[in-house]
């Protein structure tokens, strides 16, 4: 029995050292995988982003990936491709601001989170608004009383602004034919066919015939007489550009005022004008204060401007006032009250950011009148530098004039060898971006070159793209013509046999923007 005991015993003991050992085992492997998995989120968590995996892995570009990615990782890696674009500041294609006082980002900063069509909640940011549209319509002369309050509203920007009162020109004509028993289907607006694109979108849009004053050879504008003479008893308005895209010039409102006044007395149309002053409508009031083009003149009954542009605000900013509430009729206007109180709404979108709005505003009270013209009268000036500059190389033709947004717009003089969409591309390298282009119809022949210039763009800039123009047509005096090389020369010859000069030009111009173009797709550039 004794030794039976003894037996058990042995087994027990035997038992719980094995119990014992393999619990044992299992908790310094336990403990060894949570070192191990604790020891790697420490290593991944302590190195820099460009120690860690998320650099050599790659990201997936058109769909949602799996797992999450540390904040630091996610914001260099967007900040590095962001890098291949162009520098704002050097962008001379863009009217668009691409400098602010830092005081006024940090506002932009602090209201980012703030939708502006919440009126109700921020009852502050509304007011704010109402006080832009009262100031701008005031600068434009709107026939106001003191006490009196404009008729306006900001938008995203100058396409949606001219939508809206190109749709207010729409209804105001047609409840007029209805009243008239008249037709009312076969709506038209008059333009030059140097307007911006927005103006063909809303004629697509909102199906209203666009009529187009072409342009011609050292006219790139649209002429009011030849305007005056297409409207019709079913023109809704005639457009007139303060600033065109194409040379910044100002189109003559006061012309086409005063032979609408004429032609509305002859046929009792009553035609309406709307002034498109994205460009200019910041500029003509401090530099140019002579010029009427405003509410001045009887006819023009509403007005857009960009605040985005010489309003000196980050792009996403636009204004329309009108006259008067009359030319704003009352049944475009929505009101809603599921934000909490009724609300007044005459937009093409609902939600919209309010820091633009509250930047516009400080811009207006911390310049004030001497403060823009101020900034405007430097632009002119710089603007003087470079077209000197330019005149200087002997090289070019200046389109653009001097009365109008400050910016220089020139054309070579000899497209033999070459022509302005090289001189666009080799100036990249410097890192200039100097937008070529064609004119609109019937001025399709000329090719010009275009620099804008903004409050940021300084003197300095201004002589050292001079000094960098200048390099380019040193270069490509050495280079062999890209044109003779595509034509070949005994066509190049034969064409001149044939064809006048303006179709041996079309042709170059033709042929260089399917180089480009190809060269474009070669390079994987969009």
């Amino acid at each position: 029995r004794r030794h039976q005991l003894q037996s058990q015993y042995k087994r027990v003991i035997f038992l719980r050292l094995f119990a014992y050992s393999s619990s044992s085992s299992h908790y310094q492997r336990k403990k060894k995988m949570v070192l191990s998995r604790a020891a790697t989120e420490s290593d991944e968590n302590g190195c820099s982003t460009f120690g860690s995996r998320y650099v050599r892995t790659a990201l997936p570009k058109y769909e949602i990936g799996e797992s999450s990615i540390p904040k630091e990782a996610a914001y260099q890696i967007i900040k590095d491709e962001l890098m291949l674009d162009g520098n704002p500041r050097l962008n001379l294609a863009s009217f668009v601001t691409t400098w602010m006082e830092p005081e006024c980002d940090k506002l932009i900063m602090e209201s980012i989170n703030k939708n502006y069509v919440d009126m109700d909640e921020y009852p502050v940011t509304t007011e704010l608004q109402n006080r832009c549209v009262n100031m701008i319509a005031r600068l434009f002369n709107a026939p106001l009383g003191e006490t009196e309050t404009a008729m306006g509203v900001g938008t995203v920007g100058s396409s949606e602004a001219i939508m809206l009162a190109g749709l207010a020109f729409k209804r105001n004509w047609q409840n007029k034919r209805k009243a008239e028993g008249k037709p009312y289907d076969k709506p038209n607006i008059v333009t030059g066919a140097n307007v911006q694109v927005c103006w063909e979108k809303f004629a697509r849009y909102f199906e209203v015939e666009l009529k187009e004053v072409k342009l011609s050879e050292g006219y790139y504008v649209m002429d009011p007489d030849k305007a005056a003479e297409m409207v019709d008893e079913n023109t809704i308005c005639v457009a007139a550009i303060l600033g065109s895209t194409l040379n910044g010039e100002f189109e003559d409102v006061k012309r086409l005022n005063d032979l609408l006044v004429k032609k509305n007395e002859e046929t009792g149309w009553n035609t309406p004008i709307h002034v498109d002053a994205a460009s200019g409508g910041f500029i003509a009031p401090f530099i140019y204060p002579e010029l009427e083009w405003d509410f001045r003149l009887p006819l023009v009954k509403s007005i857009n401007v960009s605040g985005h542009k010489y309003g000196l605000v980050y792009a996403g900013i636009g204004w329309v006032v009108w006259r008067t509430q009359q030319d704003l009729p009352d049944e475009l206007i929505f009101h809603i009250n599921y934000l909490g109180a009724d609300q007044p709404t005459f937009t093409l979108n609902f939600s919209k950011g309010s820091s633009q709005i509250i930047a516009q505003y400080y811009q207006l009270i911390r310049l004030g009148f001497e403060g823009y013209k101020n900034v405007m009268e430097n632009c002119r000036e710089n603007m003087v530098v470079l077209r000197e500059g330019i005149e200087k190389t002997e090289r070019f033709n200046i389109v653009s004039k001097e009365v109008g947004v400050p910016l220089v717009a020139f054309s070579l003089k000899d497209h033999s060898f070459h022509n302005e969409f090289e001189i666009s591309e080799m100036l990249r390298r410097f890192g200039w971006i100097v937008p070529a282009y064609t004119m609109p119809a019937d001025a399709q022949h000329i090719t010009v070159l275009r620099v804008v210039i903004r409050e940021d763009f300084s003197r300095t800039l201004a002589e050292r793209l001079v000094a960098d123009i200048v390099k380019v047509l040193h270069e490509l005096d050495t280079l062999p013509s890209k044109i003779s090389r595509k034509m070949g020369a005994e066509d190049f010859g034969n064409v001149k046999g044939k064809k006048v000069e303006r179709d041996i030009l079309m042709e170059v111009i033709v042929g260089w923007r399917k180089f480009v173009k190809e060269r474009k797709k070669m390079n994987g550039v969009c």
